[in-house]
């Protein structure tokens, strides 16, 4: 796996079981998965001779992100390398903008959108709406943006001009008016075998997603299929191998709408850790091996993933010595992570037939695990 992330830590977590030789290739040792995967190459993923020691002996080589330029991933797919989710594929995860001109071609309902060259641009995109002078819209770099990063809503043509000193191609996008965001996640082989996991409501706080909820509240039947069926169809025609999570907008008129892909374990997806008969993580394991998929249904009517964000921590021992007590069935899940404020550091998972009494739960032991509440 490339990429020494809590992504690669938990996939490297379901291979156990299964006795799958892990190999990484991380940034440094103290990364996350560094820190508990047994074989290590540190080097980087922008070399593509580092790339090409690393694959040797590989029989698979997968991500836990996507930054890994894709003249390297197609020079090693030249070289014999089973590379998953694929290069095309990946390319879509990649850069925003081709991500959205493919997903146009095939009829998926996307944003009104196109790349601008200049802020000048961005106020004639604007001003396409017909609605005044089309403020606000979203600006996003097509390609290395995450978490909220790389992402700007302008108002107006005067604060158009930051995303542009990136030095790579903007998008601009309509700022669409959205009752809530969703994922659907599904999970592919490269003989086309896929499973969709119930769809999750996805709570964002300043652009970080703070809270999962699976299945979402009120979403109807119909609703949900079509969601799941739309990130099925994505997964086909992009040939994606391994998990893709589709995020998704629900329109206040009921439509939906496609916000980003990711073609990895997602941060959606992690209540399937505890809360899924097979977790995502399982499943990429048993993706791009090309191992039969394992069932996604639920264990129980609702689960909750909560991010743990950086903080002022407290002692680690005594907040666990809390938590577990005061609910015997909370799983943590704790990255070994730096604390930065405002960084993915661990979630919670935690489940039942209550859907308040399980969101209570997992904030009560995040705001503990982070500090912000000491009783």
């Amino acid at each position: 796996m490339v990429g020494g992330g809590q992504l690669a830590r938990m996939t490297h977590e379901a291979g156990i079981p299964l006795g799958i030789r892990f190999k990484l290739l991380s940034d440094t040792p103290q990364d996350s998965a560094a820190q508990v995967v047994s074989e290590v190459v540190i080097g980087d993923y922008r070399d593509l001779d580092v790339l090409r020691a690393f694959a040797q002996g590989c029989d698979v080589v997968t991500f836990d992100h996507e930054h890994v330029p894709a003249e390297h991933l197609r020079a090693l797919e030249a070289d014999g390398v089973a590379i998953r989710p694929g290069v095309e594929a990946l390319l879509h995860a990649q850069d925003k903008g081709v991500m959205r001109e493919r997903l146009s071609e095939a009829g998926v309902p996307c944003p009104r959108h196109r790349i601008v060259a200049d802020p000048e641009d961005v106020a004639r995109f604007a001003a396409e709406a017909g609605e005044g002078d089309g403020f606000p819209v979203v600006l996003k770099t097509v390609r290395g943006g995450y978490d909220g990063k790389g992402v700007w809503v302008v108002r107006g043509v005067g604060e158009a001009a930051e995303p542009f000193r990136a030095g790579v191609p903007v998008l601009a996008e309509e700022m669409v008016d959205f009752a809530r965001e969703l994922a659907a996640n599904v999970v592919r082989s490269p003989h086309g075998q896929a499973v969709a996991y119930p769809v999750v409501e996805s709570i964002q706080v300043d652009g970080v997603c703070d809270t999962v909820i699976a299945p979402a509240p009120g979403l109807s039947e119909e609703l949900s299929g079509t969601a799941q069926e739309m990130a099925l169809k994505i997964a086909a025609e992009l040939g994606v191998v391994g998990h893709l999570a589709v995020e998704l907008f629900e329109t206040r008129d009921g439509r939906l709408l496609v916000n980003e892909l990711a073609m990895r374990p997602h941060n959606s997806g992690h209540w399937t850790q505890d809360g899924a008969v097979t977790s995502q993580f399982a499943n990429h394991v048993r993706a791009v091996l090309d191992l039969p998929l394992g069932d996604p249904r639920p264990r129980a009517p609702w689960t909750v993933m909560t991010n743990v964000l950086g903080g002022d921590y407290p002692d680690m021992y005594g907040a666990y010595l809390h938590c577990m007590a005061r609910d015997p069935a909370l799983k943590i899940h704790m990255y070994g992570k730096d604390v930065k404020p405002g960084r993915k550091v661990g979630h919670v998972n935690t489940y039942g037939d209550d859907l308040a009494d399980v969101r209570e739960r997992g904030r009560h032991a995040a705001d503990y695990l982070r500090g912000t509440i000491t009783e």
